[in-house]
């Protein structure tokens, strides 16, 4: 075994290149023994490798900045962190991703839908990570899976990661659209199980079963463009059990409770790194009678979901919300619809601080432009009513951790609008709107971290250059 100093001969280059990389000024030619904990931490590589490249140098310089920087998502009280610093969003969602790249044809749209994201510093993406039976179906029976599908679901995390952004996958739908829970009661009847109702799918043991089987599918899968499983990835910001759960044959809300708390066990027990949410509406139901008022209408308290009691569950790391005045509210006015924002965004903010102690994130948005009652201008009073509801509780530290428009289109997807598309080259506008906002987002994701309580003085800075009127 060579000694300390004939391998630190050996290496000379290899110290003169780590020294530089880490802007050092000592370089130990004649002196081993002045840089003796550098020379020792280059003792260690050499055990396994006698020679090595610049090139290979530079690799690691890059892949070591780059591990560190794209670190799981974690949660710490009412916020988000990344290698010890805080993350808040402003992100889109893009459902359709996975059935477009199953198609080499149509495979670039994600691409670019990703890179216009990244262009206007949006950093998370919510999707489907399912597609339940029908046209190009990820599972076409229970626990059979098209592999040309599941390629393409890994194309799309193989490509958000190259453009830096992270995916909250959902798991399955309480609408028609790509399955969701009435294709898994279709399965079952199929199979012979005496169930009738889509409500059956929170209850049923089997349907239930059908449904771990597939959160276990797909949170084991190992990605054939990366060999990383979905589990270890970091790309991948968390797991939402459903879009937009509804029980409705229940209004007290306890067979969606029960739901959630096995499927929220289930997806831990798999997964305990990831981020685990809901995917619900946020209105909230008989636990909380006081804010029933909140809602939207009086329907709204009836369907099953409970929003402080459902996020009070084991294993839920942060709540979510959806806001649609424009399918909501009776009240077609661009006021009552501006007002019912920011009540119901601060309603949700001050229950996630001081209730339920978690970040809370808007994970859809939107007003559509197709029916003539609204234009592309109130679409833009809109967003930013929403940026800076959020952005006031970031400023204090609250429980806003971010938001998520629906939904971003790339040109020449217009034939899959339903009215709620931005595409951002055709909305100037829209796009400096969302730029503006990544941007404050991300100078308090560069803060020191949470004890600093926002008393930097880059707090000074931020103030000067990123002025609510940028909106």
């Amino acid at each position: 075994m060579p000694t300390k100093t004939t391998k630190m001969n050996m290496l000379l280059p290899l110290l003169i290149v780590v020294l530089h990389l880490a802007s050092k000024t000592v370089i130990c030619f004649d002196q081993p023994n002045a840089c003796t904990e550098t020379s020792f931490e280059i003792s260690r590589m050499t055990d396994s490798m006698q020679s090595i490249s610049l090139d290979t140098i530079n690799n690691w310089k890059h892949d070591g900045a780059d591990a560190e920087a794209w670190e799981m998502v974690k949660r710490k009280g009412n916020q988000f962190m990344v290698n010890g610093r805080p993350f808040y969003v402003n992100g889109f969602n893009t459902y359709w991703l996975m059935i477009l790249a199953v198609d080499n044809s149509t495979r670039q749209k994600v691409s670019d839908v990703f890179q216009q994201a990244a262009s206007v510093g949006l950093t998370v993406c919510r999707t489907w990570a399912f597609n339940d039976g029908g046209w190009r179906a990820l599972q076409k029976s229970p626990s059979i899976y098209d592999e040309d599908v599941f390629k393409a679901l890994d194309f799309v995390v193989n490509e958000a990661r190259k453009f830096k952004i992270r995916l909250l996958l959902s798991l399955t739908n309480n609408w028609q659209s790509y399955g969701g829970k009435k294709q898994y009661i279709k399965w079952a009847q199929n199979a012979g199980l005496n169930v009738t109702s889509d409500d059956d799918f929170f209850t049923d043991q089997t349907i239930k079963n059908y449904f771990k089987n597939h959160i276990k599918t797909i949170l084991t899968r190992v990605n054939t463009f990366n060999n990383i499983a979905y589990k270890d990835d970091p790309t991948i910001f968390g797991w939402e059990l459903m879009n937009e759960p509804r029980c409705e044959s229940d209004p007290t809300g306890s067979k969606l409770q029960g739901w959630i708390q096995e499927m929220a066990f289930h997806v831990k027990s798999i997964d305990p790194l990831h981020l685990v949410e809901i995917g619900a509406e946020g209105f909230y139901g008989p636990s909380t009678a006081d804010r029933l008022q909140v809602n939207p209408n009086s329907y709204a308290g009836q369907v099953g979901t409970d929003f402080i009691r459902n996020h009070q569950v084991l294993g839920i790391d942060f709540a979510s919300v959806h806001i649609y005045p424009d399918s909501w509210l009776s009240d077609p006015s661009p006021e009552a619809h501006i007002q019912f924002v920011k009540r119901w965004m601060e309603a949700h903010i001050d229950d996630a601080e001081n209730t339920l102690g978690m970040p809370i994130v808007f994970s859809e948005f939107g007003v559509s432009t197709k029916n003539g009652k609204f234009n592309q201008t109130f679409r833009d009073t809109f967003i930013g009513t929403v940026y800076q509801t959020v952005l006031n509780s970031t400023r204090r530290g609250g429980s806003a951790s971010g938001c998520l428009f629906w939904q971003l289109f790339p040109d020449g997807t217009d034939y899959m609008d339903d009215g709620y598309a931005v595409v951002l080259n055709k909305s100037p506008n829209t796009a400096s709107i969302m730029s503006v906002q990544s941007r404050r987002m991300q100078s308090f994701n560069s803060r020191c971290n949470w004890n600093c309580r926002w008393s930097c003085r880059k707090m000074s800075e931020i103030d000067e250059t990123l002025h609510y009127d940028e909106l």
